[in-house]
């Protein structure tokens, strides 16, 4: 199975979501139509970036640092 990191940005206000999921099209389409909760008061979004891992747990490891605060600094300087 193939999971996937993802980052989100929303148009309203440009903060970022950072999430994963198995199936990539359909998770953004769910955030996009106000059925996630974490997102419904940011929308539109749009995908900034995306990357595919084989197995779960490499996938939760990434996730996790991405939203860490050294992972933040880095998004900042890169303007994502």
């Amino acid at each position: 199975m193939r999971y996937y990191v993802y980052i989100l940005k929303s148009k309203k206000d440009s903060s970022l979501y950072t999430g994963y999921t198995t199936d990539i099209k359909a998770r953004i389409e769910r955030h996009n139509s106000g059925r996630v909760v974490s997102t419904k008061s940011k929308i539109p979004l749009e995908t900034v970036y995306f990357e595919m891992h084989s197995t779960l747990k490499d996938a939760l490891l990434r996730e996790k640092y991405l939203k860490s605060s050294k992972a933040k600094t880095l998004k900042d300087s890169l303007r994502i």
